[in-house]
C-alpha cells in the first residue's frame, strides 16, 4: 500500500477535511517531526476550522462528551449527532450534527470551543492526521504508526513562529489517552475493511456494532439482562468492573465485537452452552436426515407405483 494510498484510507477517521483530501500533505511524519503552527483567538481564522467539517466521533469521545453534558448516551446521540457508515466500510457511525444554519459545529462560539477541554480525537490532532496500521487489521500483525499534515487555505495557524515536535503537539494536545482508548475500535474498522464489500456484514452485527460504539447504557443492558451470561464465560472481576465502570465496559465490548463479528480470540462460550449447541445442531441433522430419507421413500414409492401403472397399461394394451 503506498504512502498516500494509506492517508486517504485513513482520513476520515482523524482528520475533519476528509471532503478535500487535496488538503492533505502526502508526506510520512514522524513523532520528531518538525511541526510550525499556533491556534489562538488572535489568529484571524480562528474558529473557521469548526464549520462544514466532519468530525467522526469515537466511542471514547460520545462517553466523554455525555459524561460532559450530563445527559444519557442516547440523548447524546439523538441531540448532536447525526447517523453515518465509517469511511470505506459499511459499520455505523455517527458524527456530529452542525447548526442548519450556519454549519458550525453545536459546540462552538466566537469565543471558541464550550466543551474544548473534552473535544473529540479528531479535533485534538488538528492539523496532524495520524495513521495507525495493522496489516490485514489483525492483533499479530507489525503495527505501523505515523503522522501526515492537513494544511488548508484558510488556515492561518501554520504562519504562527511556534514549533513543534510532533511528538510535542501530542503531549500539548492531550491525545495520547485518546489514542489508546481508539486503538481497538479503530482495529475493529480495519478489520472489517481487509474483508471488503464482497463479504458484507448483516443487519444484526451493523447494529450490534452500532449499539456498543454508541450507547454503552444499552451494552451493559444486553451483558447483564439478555442471556449473554448464559453463553459466555467471564470472570467476577471483570463482571465488577464493567457494571460501573463505563471506559472497563466500553474495552469489553471491543473484545465482544472482536470475537462475534471476526472470530478473534478473546471470549469463551460456556461448555453446556456449546455442548447444547452442538447437540441441537445433531437434532437438525438427524432430522433432515430423516426428512430426506421419508422424502426418497415417498419417491421411490411414487416411481413404483407409476411403473406398476405403466406395466398394467402395457398389459391390457397387448391383449
Amino acid at each position: 500500500m503506498t504512502e498516500e494510498k494509506f492517508i486517504d484510507d485513513e482520513k476520515g477517521f482523524f482528520d475533519s477535511t476528509d471532503k478535500n483530501p487535496s488538503h492533505i500533505l502526502p508526506q510520512k511524519l514522524t513523532f520528531d517531526s518538525k511541526l510550525k503552527f499556533r491556534c489562538h483567538p488572535g489568529v484571524p481564522c480562528f474558529t473557521v476550522c469548526c464549520h462544514g467539517i466532519k468530525i467522526i466521533l469515537t466511542p471514547y469521545d460520545i462517553l466523554v462528551l455525555r459524561r460532559r453534558l450530563g445527559i444519557a448516551a442516547h440523548e447524546f446521540v439523538l441531540q448532536y449527532t447525526q447517523p453515518t457508515y465509517l469511511e470505506k466500510a459499511d459499520m455505523p457511525g455517527v458524527q456530529i450534527k452542525l447548526d442548519e444554519k450556519t454549519g458550525a459545529c453545536p459546540f462552538v462560539t466566537p469565543e471558541g470551543c464550550t466543551v474544548y477541554s473534552d473535544r473529540p480525537s479528531a479535533c485534538r490532532y488538528y492539523p496532524v492526521g495520524m495513521a495507525d496500521f495493522h496489516e490485514g487489521g489483525t492483533d499479530d500483525a507489525e503495527e505501523e504508526k505515523f503522522f501526515f499534515l492537513v494544511k488548508e487555505d484558510h488556515c492561518k495557524g501554520f504562519e504562527e513562529d511556534k514549533e513543534w515536535t510532533i511528538r510535542e503537539w501530542r503531549a500539548d494536545q492531550g491525545v495520547d489517552v485518546r489514542d489508546e482508548m481508539n486503538k481497538e475500535w479503530l482495529r475493529l474498522i480495519m478489520r472489517r475493511k481487509s474483508f471488503g464489500f464482497q463479504a458484507s456484514l448483516s443487519d444484526a452485527a451493523k447494529r450490534m456494532f452500532f449499539m456498543a460504539s454508541t450507547d454503552l447504557d444499552s451494552f451493559r443492558n444486553f451483558v447483564f439482562k439478555s442471556s449473554f451470561l448464559d453463553t459466555y464465560e467471564v470472570d467476577e472481576k471483570t463482571l465488577e468492573q464493567i457494571k460501573e465502570d463505563d471506559v472497563a465496559l466500553m474495552m469489553f465490548s471491543f473484545k465482544y465485537l472482536a470475537n462475534t463479528l471476526f472470530g478473534a480470540e478473546g471470549m469463551t462460550l460456556k461448555k453446556e452452552r456449546v455442548e447444547a449447541k452442538v447437540k441441537e445442531i445433531k437434532q437438525r441433522q438427524d432430522e433432515a436426515l430423516k426428512k430426506a430419507e421419508q422424502e426418497y421413500l415417498e419417491l421411490k414409492a411414487e416411481r413404483d407405483r407409476l411403473r406398476e401403472a405403466e406395466k398394467q397399461r402395457q398389459a391390457k394394451a397387448g391383449e
